[in-house]
């Protein structure tokens, strides 16, 4: 009995992945903690924490000349996408994601991701700091996308608040595989100096902003609900469900489907 309803809830879970909606950020930039406000501005060019910068970039380099397994991970890390974080940490989660498989899943990330970019923009714009490549009349290991690079600045790095709130995420989803999911989300930072879009205190400021935007999510009755839905599909997906779980689910799901259809008939 309980093997059949769980083919009925992926069933459906499959049908609702085909319909999945834009992006909605669970808070706006101006309800997010202002990070001018309690994050430390990005080094001068005359002290200590910069000379830290310089010396990273250049390990970075190393890094690049010495250990090109590690170099093929970081510009695997460099597309800035939904789908690059889900592939890469599928196999430190213990499941296979993407969109039609683990739809409420993505559905958590693809909303954190808006999120974590509301976060970043401000002080990105604020402190308009130019990236080490730059400085440096460099390349990075990813030439393709220096242009874009050019034109978007250096702190805190977007790359590393997406990749360190999605550890977080997932990591609460499966407590169980928590080091190797933060493991992989602290490499997903460390991969922009190897690449050389990134200083060293970018990306530091990068892990603080993804905690708080982490923090503040939870307060957020829409995300609380999502979440709820992405460790109940986690547990279906793994075999691990009970009947309650998987009918709470199907409910879930149910409840949504009739909200959103209602929405479409008011609107007309």
């Amino acid at each position: 009995m309980k093997k059949y309803m769980m083919m009925a809830v992926l069933m459906m879970t499959a049908m609702c992945a085909s319909a999945q909606s834009k992006p909605e950020p669970y808070f706006s930039f101006r309800e997010l903690p202002n990070m001018l406000k309690w994050c430390p501005a990005p080094p001068d060019t005359v002290g200590a924490a910069f000379a830290y910068d310089i010396m990273q970039y250049m390990w970075g380099k190393e890094m690049r000349l010495k250990n090109k397994e590690r170099t093929e991970i970081a510009i695997r890390d460099a597309v800035y996408s939904l789908e690059c974080i889900m592939q890469e940490f599928s196999e430190p989660f213990g499941l296979k994601m993407s969109e039609e498989e683990t739809p409420e899943i993505y559905r958590l990330l693809r909303d954190a991701k808006a999120t974590c970019e509301n976060i970043s923009g401000f002080p990105k714009y604020y402190y308009k700091r130019i990236r080490p490549f730059m400085r440096f009349h460099e390349h990075t290991a990813t030439p393709q996308f220096e242009p874009e690079l050019r034109r978007n600045f250096s702190y805190p790095s977007g790359h590393t608040i997406l990749g360190w709130c999605s550890a977080l995420l997932l990591s609460e989803i499966n407590p169980e595989r928590a080091d190797t999911i933060l493991e992989r989300g602290m490499m997903y930072g460390e991969s922009r100096v190897i690449v050389g879009a990134h200083w060293q205190s970018d990306v530091d400021a990068g892990r603080l902003a993804a905690a708080v935007a982490y923090a503040r999510m939870h307060t957020n009755k829409r995300f609380q609900e999502q979440m709820q839905l992405a460790c109940q599909e986690f547990r279906i997906k793994m075999g691990l469900a009970t009947n309650e779980e998987l009918k709470a689910y199907r409910k879930a799901i149910e409840k949504r489907a009739k909200e959103k259809a209602q929405a479409k008939k008011d609107a007309k």
